[in-house]
């Protein structure tokens, strides 16, 4: 398993080792041993799974803290945009955002920490999307950023009028008004 960091700290890409053969393949799509030797004590307590067509975008939400939520990212089937917001008060990457495209030919996932804003956009012509949580969901908590964000200037990989987008997610605040409580250690 190969961990490669981002250019915000606490982002990273996680490539898993793959075996494949004329059977097909074999990977660990999650080992809590090697992550906790890179310094990654997730503590995971919920899967979650999603099915979405071209075209949709999910996000970009967050839990307050204390509930806020570390995820691990993959996609089962299909091809994504996945991009986190650096919602971290005091770090050096507040506010700016990272994206990467995440598939189930690369086998390829995200882990986003505590303190960012998720979200995605699907590329392919739809998209099983798995992730796991370190959290359970509290909606008392739930929060939100806009896609469109104009200050984000998100890059969706596709036309933002081509969009499908829930009425929850159409009712999120822009960034400057969004709720966050994070501090970045």
């Amino acid at each position: 398993m190969k961990i490669i960091e981002t250019p915000i700290p606490g982002l990273l890409i996680i490539e898993p080792r793959v075996f494949a053969d004329e059977r097909g393949y074999f990977f660990e799509s999650f080992n809590e041993i090697k992550f906790t030797e890179a310094g990654l004590n997730t503590g995971f307590i919920q899967d979650n799974e999603s099915k979405s067509h071209r075209g949709v975008i999910r996000g970009l939400h967050y839990q307050l803290a204390p509930y806020a939520q570390a995820k691990l990212i993959r996609v089962v089937r299909g091809t994504v945009y996945d991009v986190a917001v650096d919602l971290r008060q005091g770090s050096p990457t507040f506010g700016e955002w990272f994206g990467i495209e995440v598939s189930a030919s690369k086998k390829n996932q995200f882990y986003i920490p505590k303190g960012f804003a998720h979200g995605f956009s699907v590329l392919s012509e739809f998209a099983i999307f798995s992730y796991k949580c370190d959290e359970f969901y509290n909606p008392k908590a739930d929060r939100g950023i806009r896609f469109d964000d104009p200050t984000l200037k998100i890059d969706w990989k596709f036309p933002l009028e081509e969009a499908v987008i829930s009425a929850k997610d159409l009712a999120l605040p822009f960034f400057a008004n969004a709720e966050m409580n994070f501090k970045f250690e």
